[in-house]
């Protein structure tokens, strides 16, 4: 058979045209694919690093039998694992197609070279298996993974200060003045309260030090005593806002939020669920605050994020002040029942933006606060962006695969998990410890952004291996 099968094999139907146009026409022989170890017609080739190509029931047999990862004919030795030339096999499975058939026959009857191939691929597992762990104890070998590495170690760092900050220099959430009754705040913190109602009330600081405003003395102030000594607030909009936000604390009692941490201590599990919420699922969040919670938390939220556009003369500048201190943080309802329903305009946004860019909404939201919360909202900007490119690869995907037909099977599996989930938590709230629900506040605030960094990363590098 295999003087047989050295013979000449004309390939008449052979015709392969360069790009000149030329036609390729020649004889080609076995002897021209023989394995070195067998010599005879090569089986699932594979190539080695040195060049030579043995058949792999070859290959494994020797392997077994030396237990030496070298090449058989110059001892040169392989790095990593050998893999089945597929060109080559391709071309010889085209050109001998009867011989490739008779020899598999053979190969499927010897025992002796099965166990051999089923100790060589399992040999050959625990190979790809240890270099997969090395890969990811040394990232700096993939490619530019140290730089990645390094930025990730470095946002960590930042996270993890933040969070020290937080939780050493601010105080007690039940020392904030959300939770002190008005009549019982001392000067001080009269001017705190002033001091956050914007830079410009900043500069009256000291007259109501000097003036020894507590609580009980602003709860009784009207608005033509600011215009009087010692406040002396001569500007129309600045006492307008000052008296906007008085009434506020007198009708509430204590100090209306006015940060994300304010909030936070005011509205714990609220806070909370609007963070993982949000990030999870906007589109399903927003339409939940629409429905539920549309004064408090929904007008606000549509306010800040699609503004309206006009042209401001001095009492529109007065206007606007005075609803940018009612839109703070998403305050109580005392002070957001005055804002207007949203415009066809402003709705008209705010739908293209919820079905296209819903995450661009909490980004413009947290662009809003970065005087207030300057790292920090940084961070929930960057994690908006993330959670976008995140979601556009999921649609790719969905596309590329063909399955946007399981798209309404998939929302109703999300929607589903979103309502259990939420159940849950809401079951269980009241016995889970305070520190751990700070905790995984402070995680999905700070941390989340580094992990989707990563989760982009390994997107992007997966969507180049698949276009290469």
């Amino acid at each position: 058979m295999q003087r047989d099968m050295e013979e000449d094999v004309k390939l008449e139907s052979v015709n392969t045209k360069n790009n000149s146009g030329a036609k390729l026409d020649r004889n080609i022989s076995v002897s021209e694919f023989s394995c070195n170890c067998c010599y005879d017609i090569l089986v699932n080739p594979t190539t080695l690093n040195c060049g030579h190509s043995f058949c792999r029931h070859c290959l494994a047999l020797w392997w077994v039998s030396s237990k030496k990862t070298e090449c058989p004919e110059c001892r040169d030795k392989w790095e990593g694992f050998p893999k089945v030339n597929i060109l080559l096999r391709d071309v010889i499975e085209k050109l001998f197609p009867d011989a490739i058939k008779e020899k598999y026959e053979d190969l499927e009857q010897n025992s002796d070279i099965a166990r051999a191939l089923q100790a060589f691929n399992k040999y050959g597992n625990e190979q790809n298996q240890t270099s997969s762990s090395a890969g990811r104890a040394n990232p700096q070998r993939g490619g530019g993974g140290g730089f990645f590495s390094g930025v990730l170690t470095a946002l960590t760092g930042v996270a993890v200060v933040l969070l020290v900050y937080h939780w050493s220099s601010r105080e007690s959430e039940h020392d904030l003045l959300v939770h002190k009754q008005v009549s019982k705040w001392t000067s001080e913190e009269v001017v705190l309260w002033l001091e956050q109602l914007g830079p410009w009330a900043s500069h009256y600081k000291d007259r109501f030090l000097s003036g020894s405003v507590n609580g009980r003395l602003l709860l009784t102030l009207a608005e033509e005593e600011f215009s009087k000594e010692p406040y002396s607030i001569e500007s129309t909009s600045h006492r307008k806002a000052i008296i906007m936000e008085l009434d506020r604390v007198k009708t509430l009692g204590v100090k209306p939020p006015q940060n994300l941490w304010e909030y936070k201590a005011v509205n714990p599990g609220k806070s909370l669920f609007l963070l993982y919420a949000l990030k999870s699922s906007p589109r399903l969040s927003m339409l939940y605050l629409y429905l539920f919670d549309y004064t408090e938390t929904f007008l606000p939220f549509i306010h800040t994020t699609c503004p309206l556009q006009e042209e401001e003369n001095e009492e529109d500048i007065i206007t606007k002040f005075i609803v940018s201190v009612a839109l703070s943080a998403l305050r109580g309802s005392s002070g957001v029942r005055d804002l207007q329903e949203p415009t066809w305009t402003q709705w008209r946004e705010f739908i293209v933006k919820y079905f296209f860019l819903p995450y661009q909404l909490l980004a413009e939201f947290a662009w809003d606060w970065l005087e207030v919360h300057y790292w920090t909202s940084r961070f929930i900007i960057v994690n908006a962006m993330l959670l976008s490119v995140l979601e556009l690869f999921s649609f790719w995907n969905l596309w590329s695969t063909s399955q946007l037909r399981s798209f309404p099977r998939l929302m109703w599996g999300h929607f589903w998990k979103m309502s259990t989930q939420g159940l849950f938590v809401a079951i269980f709230w009241p016995v889970i410890p305070q520190f751990v629900c700070n905790c995984l506040f402070y995680w999905a605030l700070y941390f989340n952004p580094i992990i989707n960094i990563d989760l982009v990363v390994k997107k992007i590098r997966r969507l180049e291996t698949q276009v290469m």
